[in-house]
């Protein structure tokens, strides 16, 4: 049996080089070999600004929920008290993802052979239920008040709702372009996102309101501000459910995965493949490989099999080598 995977320790960054005679050094390797060949707590090193970006997400938005609920209690917009709510559900899920992402940090250590990349999964499974509950509280609380309407005061309202869309996307913009392959930093932007799109909602109602004197449409725009939220929620809970039961990630074409092992020299068959999520943002693999004995040197095949599995998103893989008959 070959393994891809080395153990992790800290002199053995050129030890496949230096064992097998095959001249590599770590600069004629692909990146994702080097770094699978550093020690395990450096494979986990954080992105640059994450701290950063949790952080002030969780500042901005505390102080904005604050504004919006002495606002909202003031001057009877319901739909900007649901905004606050859904601020606080922000804040809650920004804290779970940021301690998440720190814990997926850690090195292995003890029974917790891979880590800590599992709580990332955790926390966007929980950002997602607190999306859900947002949004029934929201739609509960409009049609109460679709019966029983309440006078509002349009200025102070639209003026908060409108610091609700600029503090939300600043916010997400905080996390930058790379959340897309990350559910927990995803469930975070979505949060922030459809924030602000629940904060523009309230301020062109606020506007209407103040124009027409249709208290109504305040408790109308909390309905659909809730039902919008909690669509984006049962998303972000589909694909963390997924990822808890270890399905393929998103954006991993199994067939693709393995059609590409399949053209490594000398390989005649894949079996017993298995793709899931370590965490939401590292993903891992297991292959058994039948190739032709002789028809290339075994760590040449392990290091082209990483360095095409790297560019399918695949950064963690083990790979057993078995002859062929």
């Amino acid at each position: 049996m070959a393994s891809q995977q080395r153990p992790h320790s800290p002199d053995h960054d050129h030890s496949h080089s230096r064992d097998h005679g095959h001249g590599s050094s770590p600069e004629d390797l692909h990146p994702a070999v080097v770094i699978q060949r550093q020690p395990h707590q450096r494979q986990h090193e954080h992105r640059a600004g994450s701290a950063a970006a949790f952080r002030w997400s969780v500042i901005l938005n505390s102080g904005l929920s604050a504004l919006q609920l002495v606002i909202g209690f003031g001057f009877g917009s319901l739909a900007l008290i649901g905004d606050a709510i859904h601020n606080l559900g922000d804040v809650a899920g920004l804290l779970l993802g940021w301690g998440a992402e720190h814990l997926s940090g850690k090195p292995a250590q003890g029974r917790f052979t891979y880590g800590f990349g599992r709580s990332t999964q955790l926390a966007s499974l929980l950002n997602a239920l607190l999306i859900l509950m947002a949004a029934a509280v929201l739609v509960v609380e409009g049609i109460q008040r679709l019966s029983n309407p309440v006078p509002i005061t349009s200025i102070p309202v639209a003026w908060a709702a409108a610091a609700g869309i600029g503090v939300n996307l600043f916010s997400a913009k905080l996390f930058g372009h790379d959340h897309s392959h990350d559910l927990n930093r995803k469930a975070a932007v979505v949060h922030l996102m459809t924030d602000a799109l629940v904060s523009a909602a309230v301020l062109v109602s606020a506007v209407v309101v103040g124009l027409t004197g249709w208290s109504q449409l305040d408790a109308i725009t909390a309905i659909g501000v809730g039902l919008a939220v909690g669509y984006s929620g049962w998303q972000v809970l589909q694909e963390a459910l997924m990822n808890a039961l270890d399905a393929v990630p998103q954006g991993i074409d199994l067939a693709l995965v393995e059609t590409t092992l399949m053209q490594l020299p000398g390989v005649v068959e894949v079996h017993h493949l298995h793709v899931w999520g370590m965490s939401t943002s590292q993903n891992a693999l297991t292959a058994h490989i039948s190739r032709r004995l002789g028809s290339v040197n075994d760590m040449d095949l392990l290091h082209q099999a990483k360095a095409d599995l790297a560019k399918l998103g695949i950064a963690h893989s083990t790979i057993q080598l078995e002859p062929h008959d």
